[in-house]
């Protein structure tokens, strides 16, 4: 189907088109006075564009879903994400979160570590985002890891938004397919298709969902790939505040009202109010985006 606009100064419609013979068609299956056409031949082939963010869906072969973990660079132009190994093969297409094509598994590794590589088309534009599912996106400004008790959130495209808290690091988990190694455990809940979404605390990237036990109604625990294994086996640089890939539009942040404000330093004992509710510090710490009372479980205590 060509491109066409009408030209006012001349008023005649223009068509522009690969091929002339399509032009034609086009102007005849429309009724239009051929005198009135100017047909101008152009290479043009529009398509279109998408973010890449943490934490939203893909799909493999066009059929099980997964989530992004962190959209990543390799080489100066290369885009794509890390997710989890055991969600596709190497060879393994995905489609977007908008069921357009994407890209291909790079690299893959399951069991004995849980990481993967999508290389994507130019159609896909990384940006140092995780989707906050209903709160205001995340922006990554680095990796630094987070201990043990930190306050940590998930990303993924069945359960959304969860939070909770680190509780080991460097573990082991076995699966029936086998064991992975150097994982973190957490309190976080996950159900299936949250495989390989973002695991982040503040705005430090953390590591992409592996597995778990449990689920959301009824909670448990699960266990992330820790990120910076997954870039050093594929020489992959995380996209993140600092590189230009900068925030993308997002819809403004519902303000939910209350003292709680990011960048405050909180004593143990403090008290605080955020949507309607109050809260008490559990734990003394400089509030950070994403740490809000109600996703931030050890920190904060409602009263």
């Amino acid at each position: 189907m060509p491109l066409w606009y009408v030209d006012t100064t001349a008023s005649r419609v223009v068509l522009q088109a690969a091929d002339r013979a399509a032009a034609d068609r086009f102007a005849a299956d429309a009724g239009v006075d051929r005198a009135l056409v100017k047909v101008v031949r152009a290479s043009e082939e529009p398509r279109t564009y998408a973010d890449l963010r943490g934490g939203d869906a893909y799909y493999m072969n066009g059929s099980g879903r997964c989530s992004v973990g962190f959209p990543v660079k390799r080489g100066a132009s290369q885009a794509g994400f890390v997710t989890a190994g055991h969600c596709g093969t190497v060879g393994t297409t995905t489609t977007g979160v908008n069921q357009q094509a994407q890209g291909t598994f790079q690299g893959s590794t399951f069991p004995g570590r849980d990481y993967a590589w999508v290389a994507t088309n130019a159609n896909w534009t990384p940006r140092n985002l995780v989707n906050g599912y209903g709160n205001a996106d995340v922006t990554v400004a680095g990796s630094t890891q987070a201990l043990v008790g930190a306050s940590i959130c998930r990303s993924g495209s069945t359960t959304g938004w969860r939070c909770g808290t680190v509780q080991q690091l460097n573990t082991s988990v076995t699966y029936p397919q086998g064991t992975v190694s150097g994982v973190t455990r957490t309190s976080v809940c996950a159900e299936p298709g949250d495989s390989g979404g973002s695991f982040i605390s503040g705005n430090q990237a953390q590591g992409m969902t592996s597995g778990g036990s449990g689920n959301c109604s009824q909670g448990g625990t699960t266990y992330f790939q820790p990120l910076a294994p997954a870039l050093s086996a594929y020489g992959l640089t995380l996209v993140t505040s600092n590189d230009g890939g900068g925030p993308g539009p997002t819809d403004p942040p519902t303000d939910p009202g209350g003292t709680w404000a990011a960048g405050t330093s909180y004593a143990v004992g403090a008290t605080v109010t955020y949507g309607g509710a109050t809260y008490r510090c559990l734990q003394a710490h400089t509030a950070q985006a994403g740490w809000q009372p109600p996703n931030t479980p050890s920190l904060w205590q409602r009263v």
